[in-house]
């Protein structure tokens, strides 16, 4: 029990330090072919900013988006956060990812990583994968994957990000129960 404890109190430390990222400054395209830079897109007046990485493919990330999607407009008049979605579609099929983000009504920005330069800087080796930064910029907590209903914890944690609360303490307190 005591080696179960120490691993996954191991587990945390290595994941927490990977959440004080900061968001590299990688050149992705928004849905009219122009250039824009991350560092530029997270820009919230200190309030929280969800980048989500999806692709056209990907049967979990089109839930989690339309889950995203309906709570939108109530997620950011409680806590002002900002949505971004990233396509990882490769550049054969950037084309095709503008239709079907206006086909689901998707009111957030998207943005295409073609190449896989921010997918690879922000270490996403699955879709979905979501990051949730602070008001300054930094990952506070990232979630892989999508099970109906994620978005009730997700919204939890964006609130406790915009009220400045800390995350980390509250998993190492769960963790060593």
């Amino acid at each position: 029990m005591k080696k179960i404890v120490f691993v996954m109190l191991l587990a945390f430390v290595v994941s927490a330090v990977a959440y004080s990222q900061e968001i590299p400054q990688v050149q992705l395209k928004n849905l009219k072919g122009k250039v824009v830079n991350s560092q530029d897109i997270i820009e919230n007046d200190g309030k929280p900013v969800m980048i989500c990485f999806f692709a056209t493919w990907c049967k979990p990330c089109i839930k989690e988006l339309t889950a995203f999607s309906e709570a939108y407009e109530d997620w950011t008049d409680e806590t002002g956060v900002k949505i971004i979605a990233v396509s990882i579609d490769d550049a054969r099929s950037t084309n095709s990812v503008g239709p079907f983000v206006n086909a689901r009504g998707w009111d957030f920005d998207v943005y295409l990583d073609a190449n896989g330069d921010f997918k690879r800087a922000m270490n996403v080796n699955n879709v979905p994968h979501s990051f949730l930064l602070d008001g300054k910029g930094n990952v506070a907590w990232q979630h892989t994957s999508y099970l109906e209903g994620d978005e009730a914890e997700t919204f939890e944690m964006i609130k406790k990000v915009a009220a400045g609360e800390p995350l980390k303490e509250e998993k190492v307190e769960k963790d060593s129960e």
